[in-house]
Formats: C-alpha cells, structure tokens, sequence
C-alpha cells in the first residue's frame, strides 16, 4: 500500500502541489496588489493549504473552535510537530491570521514575496532597531481584529517531543494586551516529521483552548508559557509531552 501511495505522490500529488502552490502565491500577489490583502491574504492560502493535505490524503479534525471569536485579536502558539502543522492551522483553525515567520523565509521564490505583501510578519532580531521595527509591524497587523499565530519551540521537533518555548508571542501578547490561545496539534509528526522528505496519508487533529486573558489576570510571562505549554501537552500523547 505504501508502494502505491509513494507512486501516486510522484506521479499525482507533487506535480499538482507544485502548480497549485505556483498559482496561489501569483494570485495572492496580483488580488494583494489590486487592494483587500487583508481578506485575500489568508482565504487563498487557506484554500491551497485545505487541497494540500486533500491530495495528501490527510484529514483534519478540529475541537474548540466555539473557544475562539471573530472579529477579536488573539496570540496563537502551537507547539510545531512538522511541515504539516502550517497547513493543518492555515486551512483549518477558521480564525484570520498571519504567521510571525522566520525572515530567511522570505527568500522563498515567489512564496516569500507573496507572503510579504499579504501581510504575514517576518521576525528580524538581528539588531534592537530591526527588533522594534518588527514590533511595530506586528502592532499594525493585529488591529482590526486580525489575529497572529507563532510557533513559540521556534522549530520543528525532531523528535517528536514538545521542547522549551521561547518568549517572543508571549512578549507581544504583554505588550499589546492580548489573549494568549494555546493549540495542539496532535498527528502531524506522524504524517511527516522533520527528517522526513514526503509526508504519510493520516489524521491531525487541532485543539483550540480557551484563551488566557493575560493582562487582565497578571500572569507574567513566565506564568503565561508555563500555562500554555501545560494546555498543549495536556492534549499530546504521554511520550510527546
């Protein structure tokens, strides 16, 4: 079975990913530069990312979606499985977002430019005055109720195990007095981990929680990654956590 699954990703699923990924990123640069990045920004993705794991072969559950509102701003951090994290959340969390990426993304040909004009954040921490800049970006991207999503471990796991978080999200989240949402994302070390170079047909599931209301219950930042990694590891199998 697996034998069949590999020919059909070589002869099928890669070539049809590479031109749906080729028309995205040009439609999101011509509809962004045609004005309404804000809307086209993250429905197109969200739709090549749902066809993406369709042509994988690979099912998305989502559980407390009701946690979450529209029209608010929220700081998402997931803990970050595999390749297949980006498209399960991109497709499925039903939340408008942008990444806060890393900046060497941007050489991506033409996904990273596209990225760009649609508003996704690309993290500069090479000197305090890129550091501010990439602060203020952040600022004007979450106003209006648009929300952001980071992986706080900063990378894939190569493991499988949930590692340490970092506090950049949760330095934002203080700053501009914003919930904090942790969500699991079980399954996607499965499908495809970091070692791996195709993915395996199978099922991640999302779990949104319920937001931690930061500044309002004066956690410290501390307090803030402690209680969300406890929340995404509550949801992870034993040995992951």
């Amino acid at each position: 079975m697996l034998i069949l699954y590999r020919i059909y990703q070589i002869v099928v699923m890669i070539p049809l990913l590479l031109v749906l990924t080729t028309l995205t990123a040009l439609l999101t640069i011509v509809a962004c530069a045609l004005g309404g990045a804000r809307w086209w920004g993250y429905h197109l993705p969200k739709w090549w990312a749902r066809l993406f794991c369709a042509l994988s072969l690979v099912r998305v559950r989502v559980r407390g979606r009701d946690n979450i509102s529209t029209g608010r701003s929220y700081v998402f951090v997931a803990n970050h499985q595999g390749a297949y994290d980006i498209f399960a959340i991109y497709g499925y969390l039903g939340h408008n977002f942008r990444w806060m990426m890393k900046k060497s993304l941007e050489r991506i040909p033409l996904v990273g430019y596209s990225c760009r004009v649609s508003g996704h954040i690309y993290v500069d921490n090479r000197t305090p005055h890129a550091i501010r800049q990439t602060m203020q970006t952040a600022e004007r991207r979450l106003a209006g109720g648009m929300s952001v999503v980071v992986f706080p471990e900063g990378a894939r796991t190569p493991d499988g195990r949930l590692k340490r978080f970092k506090r950049g999200a949760y330095i934002l989240a203080e700053e501009f007095g914003l919930p904090v949402v942790p969500v699991t994302i079980d399954g996607a070390y499965s499908v495809m981990p970091r070692q791996a170079r195709l993915p395996r047909w199978g099922t991640i599931t999302l779990t949104i929680h319920k937001p931690i209301e930061a500044p309002e219950a004066g956690h410290s930042v501390e307090q803030l990654i402690a209680d969300t990694r406890a929340a995404i590891a509550a949801d992870l199998p034993e040995w992951q956590r």
